[in-house]
């Protein structure tokens, strides 16, 4: 990357949410702006910093702002309050956010710019306190965005206790037509995530408390190319992705390939073993670092796979494995019962608690990658080509599973009974479009090799993507540079 000529260097101060999910954008995003030649300051949890130290994820070339949430061993939904936690994190981050912003006014390397991720909408309060610019970065597609917008923009009073009538839909600007099992989980009348809507509330109504405010997307133009587009002349929408790793997208920095540090020179043994299957043969599967499926759905998982007889890599991360210890005896029945079950697997696939998985993505021998459809594993199995089975659970995925389906023709979306388990002749059959030679999977393989040059090309120095950015700092810095020169005048 061509790095920004300027009198004064830009300084970003970046800050994420505690979570995976946010962790990895957001580190892929500082590292863009460091190849943009912009000093970056990195806040974030002494938990975080952990988790990224252990996996050898952490450059010299940044500083970090670290502040205590009060769980530095990391937050735990099933053993702590998520209340608490997320009161704790406001209160703590946003003192240090405050000191952070002083000192480095004081030692003359002042903040051009806060970005901050979602569920932190108190970081753009404190930024507009301090007179600093500031920008969302948006980690989930511009289309979801659109729909909590327009959801607390009036919207929400047309998602009725009959939204799941089957000739129930909703025309949100921007986007097609949704019915509710495309709309995020937290906008519909079953969510019970009691906390989740008024903090997304908040950061809506922070940006209508801001002048025509500057919001990042990790996605691409091509990608999104209408819900991109302003909101009413009042968001200025911003993509800047796909935000992993360069190895996989410009190789401008080689080293950057995985996240796994230590625990992936360790897993070598599944690389191995693809090494050994067809190209194209190969099934994914992967839920990422939060859901975990009921033993009822991993059943029908299995039987599915087992039906399809062919090879597979299944991620079962070690919490989420049948372990021994205080439970019921018919349940301890049918462990012993799914044993024979078990054998059956082993002879065909590989079951693994971790993977780097874009170098599963980028293996030749893959054939499809059955998701949940988090926006981060939709976007890289979009920059690798892979056709996916799409396995929403909740939050976005349900819209990601639509626009994988109907807007990108990248996958198939699994449908569920009326339990909510996708039973495995469902899942057989949906593996089988995705990987058969049939027209319609032929077509989404083709679609797929389509939108992984688009990606690829938007993060090149001509690229949508890089060009975005790299506007986008010259900008800020450019205001910066001029209130400092009002100050001295």
């Amino acid at each position: 990357m061509t790095k920004i000529m300027a009198q004064n260097q830009p300084h970003f101060l970046l800050i994420t949410f505690p979570a995976q999910g946010h962790i990895n954008p957001a580190f892929q995003f500082a590292k863009r702006l460091l190849m943009l030649g912009v000093k970056v300051t990195f806040a974030t949890t002494v938990s975080a910093h952990r988790k990224m130290t252990k996996a050898g994820r952490v450059p010299n070339s940044f500083n970090f702002a670290l502040f205590s949430d009060g769980f530095d061993d990391g937050f735990d939904l099933k053993l702590h309050d998520i209340t608490f936690f997320m009161g704790q994190i406001r209160t703590r981050g946003a003192q240090s956010l405050k000191q952070t912003i002083v000192s480095n006014t004081e030692n003359g390397t002042p903040i051009t710019c806060l970005v901050y991720t979602l569920l932190l909408p108190w970081a753009g309060e404190v930024a507009r306190d301090l007179h600093v610019p500031s920008a969302l970065l948006w980690i989930q597609p511009a289309s979801v965005f659109r729909v909590y917008y327009y959801y607390f923009h009036g919207y929400d009073k047309l998602i009725g206790d009959d939204c799941n009538e089957p000739s129930w839909s909703i025309q949100v600007p921007g986007l097609p037509l949704l019915k509710s099992r495309d709309l995020p989980s937290f906008c519909l009348p079953t969510n019970t995530y009691d906390f989740i809507l008024p903090l997304f509330k908040e950061q809506l109504d922070m940006l209508d408390s801001v002048d025509k405010p500057n919001i990042l997307f990790n996605s691409f133009d091509a990608l999104e190319e209408e819900a991109l587009k302003e909101i009413n002349d009042k968001i200025n929408m911003i993509a800047v992705g796909p935000l992993i790793p360069s190895a996989f997208l410009d190789a401008k920095d080689s080293s950057d390939e995985s996240f796994g540090g230590d625990m992936f020179e360790k897993s070598k043994e599944y690389v191995e073993w693809m090494n050994t299957k067809p190209k194209g043969s190969i099934v994914y599967i992967s839920f990422g670092s939060i859901i975990m499926l009921s033993n009822k759905q991993k059943k029908a998982m299995a039987q599915g796979l087992l039906a399809c007889g062919r090879p597979f890599l299944w991620v079962i991360r070690d919490e989420d494995s049948h372990t021994k210890g205080d439970k019921p005896e018919e349940e301890e029945k049918e462990e012993k019962e799914d044993s024979n079950c078990l054998e059956q697997l082993e002879q065909l696939g590989l079951i693994v608690p971790w993977c780097s998985q874009l170098e599963v993505l980028s293996h030749p021998s893959l054939g499809c990658f059955v998701t949940h459809c988090g926006w981060n594993s939709t976007l890289e199995s979009i920059v690798c080509g892979v056709p996916v089975v799409a396995f929403p659970q909740w939050t976005d995925q349900s819209t990601n599973s639509k626009l994988i389906e109907d807007v990108w023709g990248t996958g198939m979306r699994v449908s569920a009974n009326e339990d909510g388990i996708v039973e495995s002749e469902e899942i057989t059959r949906c593996i089988e479009v995705v990987m058969g030679g049939n027209e319609k999977g032929a077509e989404m393989r083709k679609n797929g090799m389509k939108w992984k040059d688009l990606a690829t090309y938007a993060m090149k120095e001509s690229g949508s993507s890089y060009m975005n950015l790299k506007k986008f700092v010259e900008l800020v810095n450019v205001s910066s540079t001029q209130d400092k020169n009002r100050d001295h005048e």
